[in-house]
């Protein structure tokens, strides 16, 4: 009896052995496939640190090993509102009254599959209203135009454009006097809007109602803490009593990008304070990034695939919190490195 017990166990042993040892080289397969993409994106020296901020996102902050404070040309803060005390307020008395979430989806029920019909005749056209890697405006007047000729709708993702474009920084729709034309609306309260989480869809009423009921990011996602939608209804409230910040944000993306042209830096994008500065090679991208958080400027470096081959540029994203001094210093840190590194 003791016999037979020990074989089974020596024999699930051996088995459990063989399993181990066909896992490890199933990783250690992988493990070659992975260190060799890893060197050769080293060796292209397209390699990217993330860098860890410990301060709060602002113009200026601090990351993790440096003891100096930079200034933040890299996030989409654009205005300055992720550290607004009265936000920050607003997000502090949602958790006293509401608690830290949830903990639920907003509604629960089961999968169905959907059956197209082939008579469906609906169009829609959609489109960024902005384009986030090169600070591009969409035409919208053209594309509503082409909405209208082919009894389409028109869907806008208004992530970069909200709070940034218009006069009251409504978005693309303002840009152009075209309110009211674009029938579905996507943005995000991760931007301009406070930068913490989560994002909404504006539509008629009837297509809202429609996604409640079958959009499976809402059915199946817990809904965002009260924190987070108390400081993005502050954010709206910001935006709708003046436009003191949406003018400022325009004004300093005006500045940065006269400066950078006279200087002769190749900035692309549209008035849009997304401002990638291309460069010539693509190993330049990050160089030129370090060697600029070297000077206390804290810009990131794009390289394929994040953007097409040979279209490498460092990304710099101008804040309504950014001062005066900050745009100089900034332009004219481009300035030496570009000449350190021949760019120019």
């Amino acid at each position: 009896m003791y016999r037979s017990v020990i074989s089974k166990l020596f024999l699930e042993a051996e088995n459990a052995c063989k399993i181990y040892t066909q896992k490890c080289s199933a990783w250690a397969a992988t493990k070659v496939l992975i260190d060799s993409q890893l060197d050769g994106i080293k060796e292209a020296k397209t390699y990217k640190s993330e860098r860890i901020i410990v301060s709060k996102q602002a113009a200026h902050i601090k990351v993790k090993g440096d003891t100096r404070s930079v200034i933040n040309f890299c996030a989409n803060n654009y205005l300055g509102l992720s550290s607004d005390p009265d936000i920050i307020e607003a997000g502090k008395k949602a958790l006293d009254e509401y608690g830290a979430g949830l903990s639920s989806v907003r509604f629960i029920c089961g999968t169905q599959k959907l059956q197209e019909s082939s008579s469906a005749r609906i169009r829609l056209i959609a489109t960024d209203g902005v384009f986030s890697m090169d600070g591009n405006i969409a035409p919208l007047p053209e594309i509503c135009a082409l909405a209208k000729k082919y009894n389409a709708l028109v869907f806008v993702d208004e992530c970069h454009a909200t709070g940034v474009l218009g006069k009251t920084g409504r978005g693309t729709e303002e840009h152009f006097n075209l309110n009211g034309k674009v029938d579905i609306i996507n943005s995000t309260l991760g931007k301009a809007l406070g930068g913490a989480a989560g994002g909404y869809t504006t539509a008629k009423s009837e297509l809202v109602d429609l996604l409640r009921q079958k959009s499976r990011p809402y059915l199946f996602s817990n809904a965002l803490p009260p924190a987070v939608v108390a400081c993005g209804i502050k954010a709206l409230d910001i935006l709708t009593e003046n436009s003191r910040l949406v003018n400022t944000l325009q004004e300093n993306t005006k500045k940065f990008r006269s400066a950078m042209k006279a200087a002769g830096m190749n900035i692309i994008g549209d008035d849009h304070p997304i401002c990638p500065v291309m460069v010539a090679e693509e190993n330049q991208a990050t160089l030129m990034a370090n060697k600029m958080l070297d000077r206390g400027i804290y810009v990131i470096g794009f390289t394929y695939p994040v953007v097409p081959k040979n279209k490498a540029r460092v990304r710099v994203q101008i804040s309504a919190a950014h001062s005066e001094q900050d745009i100089i210093k900034a332009v004219e840190s481009f300035k030496e490195v570009a000449h350190e590194l021949s760019t120019l």
